[in-house]
């Protein structure tokens, strides 16, 4: 089984549309990788402010992540 490792950040403020805002940093081939990234990004503006809005996800490749339909209501 393959795997990926995206790195996110996720920014909470009332003073933006739905009170947040996401951003996808990368997709990495290691965990190590990602944290490397983590690193880099937080000497970025907003996100050196904003540290605890990081986020690495484990994604298996060639897999169904969604696997039920969807009602637009």
């Amino acid at each position: 089984m393959q795997e990926v490792y995206i790195l996110w950040h996720t920014h909470c403020d009332d003073r933006l549309e739905g009170g947040e805002d996401s951003k996808l940093i990368g997709v990495y081939t290691s965990i190590k990788n990602a944290e490397e990234a983590i690193r880099r990004s937080s000497m970025l503006d907003g996100f050196k402010d904003n540290l605890e809005g990081f986020e690495i996800s484990t994604y298996q490749l060639d897999f169904d992540h969604w696997t039920s339909g969807f009602i637009t209501e």
